[in-house]
């Protein structure tokens, strides 16, 4: 049986941004809902801009049954050109890798998005023409590498007008005040200076302008390997000592350079050794994390299994899903990740000690760990604010590599690997273990994730504050003379109205408490960390299949011994580091003090709402974590309501700054899949064999399978 939306009569036209050029179209092209076997689907054009691949069927011309989480940049039905991960066509029901020139046209196209959508569109109706325009312009302007100025992000800045003022509470550390600042802030300016050394770039490229080194370097030391075998500064803990990064010299060197090298490298370290400073400890992160190869292979496998071409596929993998999980060792990176940060947070709060973390560029793991030891260790970087102003210090201007590691350009997959992408992983697991420190919600950290893939901010497309730098003149544009002036991704409202950021401010977060109240706060911020629990998914979200309560203990336990004896074979945290790990979490929780996440067995999860957002199989209907923050931010709107009219009974209403909060909804009728994906079709799970159900029923067989885990969900839909 075959479903079908009739073609549309009317024309469709895109709707474009300013600066967005219209390539290649194709009509009558039949998208479907999902490859389920039941061809279920809606005829529509197919469009290429620079910018985006665009599906137009009749509802794209309405605004009607617009979701309440509208991106007012990128639709549901658009993928930006950078999104588009791999693109396969059909030829008689085989799948084939689509890559420059194509000699043959498919019947079918399948494109893989990065933030794991996956589009099926048939083009059996389309005019040959139209098919080989669009197929070889989509491959084309997705997949072949590109110049940097052939970005949209540079025809967007030229003929985007820039009227927004959304900067202002994010601090982009782009002058020497706002490094001077941020020393005041945590109390290192008293060993710390913010330097000028780099003005015009004489140091290094790879640096940003300003930035910050012991008082007791000189401009000399700093000159003379262009920066590198010298500290720099990343921030000051409340007791004096401090986090420290430093890129490391070549390791392939001739014997005099080397020892001339390793001279210049003791005299540094001997400065810093020296009172005022506290002890120095160096951890070479290069040897104790996973490589950048490592990370990408892992992440590689990982999406694997949440790009679902159909229904089929996704049952087939549920009876095995956990050994597939743990074969693609993505947790074991985040645990290990998370591990070392605990490690440097006891360094600096226990020991009270220097930390150096020293990598090759000091551009990847280094952002990476202290990023973490920030979000543990300083409340203001679990703020929104603060936490934006972290990743513009530690990833935009510290000189990240957005650019080749996001493979924007297409130039070299050796250079890929999802470090940023890593580290919201990893600031995810402590947002869904206390959600209460966190001012922003998972659903902040997953529209940042995909805000890596819009190229209409200059924030995720460069690999260093120089090559922005470098770029932002526009004299090689006829359409202008002047300066490029780029977006940034922290303004918002240029992808989402006030209704829709809503949903990426956190309802519960724990206000700092003020000093006259602390005993009540105190009581009621442990209460609150009890209330929080439901919110944290605890139990499902390591998994695709969703438990019932009575097999919740059963899946525990086994989960716990399988993933239990996988980090036990690896190396076990010193006596010192896990006294300290397990008398933080022997205590109360303060909400604004040190935060250390749970690491041991399967306290790290799979980040749900990122990853299964788009699989309808997944959903839990009625439920999810925005159930409850739907259900929570209905009864804040009532409450503000009440107050309004309790104000204006006495006479008192004042003009208080009252948030705006998205209108009442039937949290029964969301599903988990919400706010990204409305309610979808039912799936039928499949029969499982006799020999399968017999086996759930012996829970000690179970327990013994080493091999695979069974879903043991009958109704997760």
């Amino acid at each position: 049986e075959i479903h079908i939306k009739e073609p549309i009569e009317k024309e469709v036209n895109p709707r474009l941004l300013p600066g967005e050029l219209l390539l290649c179209e194709a009509s009558t092209v039949y998208k479907y809902v999902q490859e389920d076997g039941s061809n279920r689907g809606t005829y529509g054009k197919l469009v290429c801009t620079n910018f985006k691949i665009s599906f137009l069927d009749d509802d794209s011309a309405s605004d009607d049954n617009e979701p309440q989480f509208k991106n007012k940049i990128v639709g549901e039905n658009d993928i930006t050109l950078q999104c588009v991960d791999q693109i396969y066509g059909v030829y008689d029901e085989k799948k084939k890798l689509l890559t420059g020139q194509l000699r043959k046209y498919p019947e079918k196209l399948i494109i893989y998005c990065k933030d794991l959508r996956v589009f099926n569109f048939c083009l059996r109706y389309t005019k040959e023409e139209e098919v080989k325009r669009i197929v070889s312009g989509i491959v084309h302007h997705s997949q072949t590498p590109k110049l940097l100025k052939r970005l949209f992000l540079f025809s967007y800045a030229s003929a985007a007008p820039n009227n927004t003022d959304g900067r202002s509470q994010t601090v982009m550390f782009e002058t020497l005040e706002d490094w001077r600042d941020e020393l005041e802030r945590t109390k290192g300016n008293v060993k710390y200076k913010a330097v000028t050394t780099n003005e015009g770039y004489r140091v290094s490229e790879k640096l940003p302008l300003y930035f910050v080194v012991p008082i007791c370097i000189s401009e000399e030391s700093i000159l003379k390997y262009e920066g590198r075998g010298i500290p720099i500064w990343c921030w000051s803990c409340h007791n004096g000592a401090a986090l420290l990064k430093m890129s490391a010299f070549p390791k392939e060197q001739d014997d005099s350079t080397s020892q001339m090298q390793k001279a210049f490298l003791d005299g540094i370290y001997k400065t810093i050794s020296k009172p005022p400073y506290e002890l120095l400890k160096m951890d070479d992160l290069s040897s104790s994390l996973p490589s950048l190869q490592d990370i990408q292979t892992a992440y590689t496998r990982f999406k694997q299994l949440f790009l679902i071409d159909n229904s089929t596929d996704f049952w087939a993998t549920d009876v095995k899903w956990f050994s597939l999980l743990e074969s693609t060792n993505w947790l074991e990176i985040i645990r290990r990740v998370l591990k070392k940060a605990i490690e440097v947070v006891e360094c600096l709060e226990i020991q009270h000690t220097n930390v150096l973390l020293i990598e090759e560029s000091a551009t990847d793991l280094c952002c990476v760990i202290s990023s973490l030891v920030q979000v543990m260790m300083d409340s203001y970087s679990r703020t929104k604010s603060g936490f934006q102003s972290l990743i513009q210090k530690e990833w935009v201007i510290g000189g990240h590599s957005f650019l080749d590691r996001c493979n924007h350009l297409h130039k070299s997959e050796k250079e890929e690997a999802p470090v940023f992408l890593l580290l919201l992983n990893c600031v995810w697991q402590l947002v869904q273990q206390y959600p209460p420190a966190f001012e922003f919600t998972e659903t902040y950290l997953t529209v940042l994730s995909d805000s890596l893939y819009v190229p209409i901010f200059s924030t995720f497309f460069f690999n260093s504050q120089h090559q922005r730098d470098t770029n932002m003149s526009g004299e090689s544009l006829k359409t202008q003379s002047g300066p490029f002036t780029f977006h940034t991704v922290w303004d918002w409202s240029v992808q989402f109205d006030p209704k829709a950021q809503a949903f990426l401010n956190n309802p519960l977060y724990a206000e700092k408490p003020k000093p006259d109240k602390s005993q009540r706060k105190t009581a009621r911020f442990k209460h609150q960390r009890q209330l929080s629990l439901p919110l944290t998914q605890a139990k499902p979200s390591t998994k695709r299949g969703f438990f019932r309560e009575e097999t919740d203990h059963l899946i525990k336990n086994i989960l716990g011994k399988r993933i239990g004896k996988f980090i036990n074979s690896s190396d076990e945290p010193p006596n010192s580091l896990r006294e300290f790990y397990d008398s933080w979490h022997s205590k109360p929780v303060d909400y604004h003090g040190l935060l250390l996440p749970r690491i041991d067995g399967p306290e790290i999860k799979v980040w749900v709402q990122r990853y299964l957002r788009w699989i309808p199989e997944a959903q839990l209907h009625g439920g999810g974590t925005i159930a409850t923050a739907a259900k929570i931010l209905d009864l804040m709107e009532e409450v503000q309501s009440l107050q309004v009219k309790m104000d204006e009974e006495h006479s008192q209403a004042v003009s208080g700054d009252v948030h705006s909060v998205p209108m009442q909804r039937n949290s029964a009728r969301l599903s988990s899949l919400f706010p990204f994906a409305l309610l979808q079709r039912q799936s039928v799970k499949p029969a499982l064999p006799t020999s399968t159900w017999k086996d759930l029923e012996d829970e000690d067989d179970l327990v013994k399978r080493d091999d695979e885990f069974i879903d043991l969900s009958e109704d997760m839909l």
